[in-house]
């Protein structure tokens, strides 16, 4: 990752909710294109962060550097504009809208509408699923819808928190194998109890402990280093 040209620099980061500290001192970076993955037990921190990066929570100290600005001047929304995506891992679509009206809201900010095609295309499933309500949608089809209505925002920078949560083996590896894809085009950090899918998406991963950065390195060295069944143990 020393080698390529960084969009994230997120540095002495310390966050939490209220009085309750839950990142300590995070040190932490994504490529302009390429796959991190963001590994820990639960309730390690990993989610905190993500929404700390997209602007939901505050910092308590330190600071987020994005496409050279620095981020925490500015809220969610110009992150967003800038080319920050995120597709948390709850409440991800609007339930009582149709897929169609769900892309259109993820488009609201094209000119025309081409972006949808192109995501159709992307996830071929939601093209037969286009006129159904999101909400009846299968577990992997939600996923596959939010990241597609993230996608239509065009980012640079594209945030999963739990991607494949409660969906079935068959679509977990076509959303693994979609992401793969992404990587080629934008920075991709994911948020994945499944780890060995996590670090084959990835190139660079990271292990969180407690709020902190316990461990870091390419992906296929962290999935080989002993260290990691410690951290990610109940």
């Amino acid at each position: 990752m020393s080698n390529k040209a960084t969009i994230l620099d997120v540095q002495e980061l310390d966050a939490g909710y209220g009085r309750s500290q839950v990142l300590a001192k995070v040190d932490f970076k994504a490529p302009a294109t390429g796959g991190i993955a963001l590994l820990g037990r639960n309730g390690a921190g990993k989610s905190t962060l993500l929404k700390t990066l997209i602007g939901e929570i505050q910092p308590m100290q330190g600071t987020i550097w994005f496409d050279g600005q620095n981020a925490h001047q500015h809220g969610t929304e110009w992150r967003v504009r800038r080319g920050m995506g995120y597709v948390p891992q709850e409440q991800s679509v609007f339930g009582k809208l149709t897929v169609r009206e769900n892309l259109l809201l993820g488009a609201v900010r094209q000119k025309d509408k081409s972006g949808i095609d192109m995501v159709l295309d992307f996830f071929p499933k939601l093209g037969q699923r286009l006129e159904q309500t999101a909400g009846t949608l299968s577990g992997g089809e939600r996923k596959m819808l939010a990241i597609g209505r993230a996608l239509l925002g065009k980012p640079r920078l594209l945030m999963l928190d739990e991607p494949t949560e409660g969906v079935w083996i068959g679509v977990i590896e076509e959303i693994a194998e979609r992401l793969r894809a992404l990587t080629a085009e934008m920075s991709v950090i994911l948020v994945e109890q499944h780890v060995e899918l996590a670090l084959r998406v990835a190139d660079y991963a990271y292990v969180m402990d407690r709020g902190t950065m316990a461990l870091q390195g390419p992906a296929g060295d962290i999935k080989d280093d002993p260290r990691l069944l410690r951290y990610l143990a109940p």
